[in-house]
């Protein structure tokens, strides 16, 4: 097993883990409580289980070298997973924020302030200790699927500091104006993290697609390929016409198309150029891989990086 594998394998593992006690812990504490709040937050905890679950079992499928009935390895099968996971919060959203409404409508849910606050505090806490653990681990590797795992943890630290200061507030409530809000509060707070996860869940699962159908990635990665890339070929005296990026997973393939001012082209300069590209953008993307391709014809790539750019 690969030094990379083991340690993502163990940043899964811990997750899994850390998340199966707060899963059972959200559930027993919105039981006492009541609290729909605390029953979303121990939902979203639990569907994340399921696909950690699958993430671990597929993992060894993502470190196979691609092959020439492979082209493309196992990557796309992250996105995949990337897509599930990101339909399922979706769905879980959608549900608990119907039955949410459906309490508020019905009169509310009176809960423990107090109560709440303090177990929400708690698990900011340890919720930070894991994302801390989660974070030293990450240091030397590069994964979409533990990226979206350490968002989701900084999500879990955030919106639970969030709601134990909110229902720490609510608690004084009592005997003023902001009463009449205390059989709602619960309900609001729910639809209120609804709000501020929902747009970033929507930004995975889109870029999620468009790494299974092979498109480009987003304008800031392209940028900066296009920055490095440049930047290089210029010492080179070579002169960038087209780029074709693509990427799916963890893997990201870059072929620059390119033309030369001069009659002849060294065949051991553009080795180094290619090596010294390949170099700078492993730092940057570390499973990418970029090869130079002399562009015969650069008027049909710039036709169609022209018509790219008006879609």
């Amino acid at each position: 097993m690969q030094k990379h594998e083991k340690i993502e394998k163990k940043i899964i593992l811990l997750s899994l883990w850390t998340g199966i006690c707060f899963v059972i812990f959200e559930f027993f504490a919105a039981i006492y409580t009541g609290s729909q709040s605390v029953l979303m937050d121990a939902a979203y905890d639990a569907s994340e289980l399921l696909m950690l679950g699958l993430t671990l079992f597929l993992m060894p499928l993502f470190y196979r070298p691609i092959s020439e009935k492979r082209p493309f390895g196992y990557a796309q099968i992250e996105s995949f997973l990337v897509i599930i996971k990101g339909f399922m919060m979706l769905s879980v959203t959608i549900g608990l924020s119907a039955k949410s409404v459906e309490i508020a409508l019905s009169g509310g849910n009176l809960v423990d302030g107090g109560l709440i606050s303090v177990i929400q505090f708690i698990i900011a806490l340890a919720s930070l200790l894991v994302l801390v653990a989660m974070q030293r681990l990450n240091r030397s590797i590069s994964s979409p699927i533990i990226d979206v795992e350490i968002y989701g943890w900084k999500i879990d630290v955030a919106y639970s500091l969030g709601m134990g200061a909110a229902f720490f507030a609510s608690t004084f409530f009592e005997g003023t104006k902001l009463e009449i809000l205390s059989p709602y509060f619960d309900q609001i707070i729910a639809l209120l993290i609804i709000i501020f996860m929902l747009p970033e869940v929507i930004k995975m699962l889109f870029r999620a697609i468009k790494d299974l159908f092979l498109f480009s990635p987003e304008t800031e990665t392209m940028e900066t390929v296009k920055d490095i890339c440049g930047t290089i070929l210029s010492e080179w005296k070579i002169e960038p016409t087209f780029y074709d990026v693509t990427r799916t997973g963890r893997r990201m393939w870059v072929v620059v198309y390119f033309q030369v001012q001069k009659e002849f082209l060294e065949v051991a300069a553009l080795t180094k150029a290619t090596t010294a590209i390949n170099r700078a953008l492993h730092e940057q993307f570390e499973h990418c891989v970029c090869e130079l391709i002399l562009d015969t014809d650069p008027l049909k790539n710039k036709s169609v990086d022209s018509l790219n750019s008006n879609e």
